[in-house]
């Protein structure tokens, strides 16, 4: 695998096309990596415990290695 983290790379095909970002992590056993700020999910966590309250937590999910490409700098 080329990409490794901390790399600045480029989305080239789905609903986040030509976005760049930086590599956080790289899922080496399932193809995957988590790019900053793109594929952001939202997470909903129950409150636990009484009194308290659920939230929404924004996450990035992983991507396909073969949908991004690194870029040139």
């Amino acid at each position: 695998m080329k990409i490794k983290k901390q790399d600045t790379v480029i989305v080239i095909t789905g609903k986040h096309k030509g976005k760049q970002g930086k590599v956080l992590k790289v899922l080496t056993k399932t193809n995957q990596v988590i790019i900053e700020k793109i594929n952001l999910k939202i997470k909903h966590i129950k409150p636990k415990g009484e009194g308290k309250q659920g939230e929404r937590k924004t996450i990035e999910a992983p991507i396909h290695i073969s949908n991004i490409t690194l870029v040139q700098s």
